[in-house]
């Protein structure tokens, strides 16, 4: 694949700004309407709490925890979009819905609700799939994902009351279900035509200016003896000059 796989397009910066909206535009509702919604999270292990699954990534408890998870949640949606845009939207909602089930056969009780199930899909397929990839550019996205979010990871654990690490543990699994799933779809590093392995010296036009001792073969006579003649005419052109002597 050629340099230019990676294009940027509008789209790369509004569907992340869409969704970062529709997350904010529901806790405006949740806060100024209906604030009985924060409990239409994921209730594991009960029918009703399915629903969560679907609509946990738009609820959260508090402005402090929405602020917490639209930061990564746009910055990861971004570099998704850039990097990955014919596979973004289905990152995002297959993401959502597994990670989310998963959270719900998983966890022992309580409400779970937030886009931290998101993030952590995003964070781990972006990482992995950069290291499969073996992309340099997606590679160096991949470290720059580690600097910025690695300290995320002691969060699958239960270290702190009241956080959902089952829905961290779930969004990281499934973020690196997708990275396997989808690594056949990935951005191929730039490969030269001798670095192919049915690569044939003869037929490369460029090869075809050298000899077999690596000296270059001037391979157009026709144009080089015109410029020779042209070359010739040029120098064979003369210019006078008269100096006079000026009289007082």
């Amino acid at each position: 694949m050629s340099h230019t796989q990676f294009k940027f397009s509008p789209s790369v910066v509004v569907y992340p700004l869409i969704l970062l909206f529709a997350v904010w535009l529901v806790f405006w509702y949740q806060v100024r309407i209906d604030h009985g919604i924060k409990y239409m999270g994921i209730r594991p292990q009960k029918i009703e709490g399915l629903l969560g699954v679907f609509t946990s990534p738009f609820l959260h408890g508090d402005i402090e925890h929405l602020y917490n998870n639209s930061v990564p949640l746009l910055v990861l949606s971004l570099a998704l979009f850039y990097f990955y845009n014919k596979i973004a939207w289905k990152v995002i909602l297959f993401g959502i819905l597994m990670s989310g089930l998963l959270t719900w056969l998983i966890a022992d009780k309580g409400n779970h609700i937030g886009a931290s199930g998101l993030v952590y899909v995003l964070v781990s397929f972006v990482f992995f799939k950069g290291i499969f990839a073996k992309h340099y550019r997606l590679i160096a996205l991949s470290l720059i994902v580690i600097f910025l979010y690695g300290s995320m990871i002691w969060y699958v654990f239960p270290i702190k009351d009241g956080m959902s690490w089952e829905g961290h543990l779930s969004g990281l699994i499934t973020g690196l279900l997708f990275a396997i799933l989808f690594r056949k779809k990935v951005a191929k590093p730039e490969r030269y035509k001798w670095e192919v392995p049915d690569y044939n010296e003869d037929d490369d036009p460029f090869m075809k200016h050298f000899d077999e001792n690596g000296n270059f073969i001037e391979n157009n006579i026709v144009e080089d003896e015109n410029l020779n003649a042209e070359t010739d005419s040029i120098n064979e052109s003369k210019v006078n000059y008269i100096f006079k002597e000026k009289k007082d």
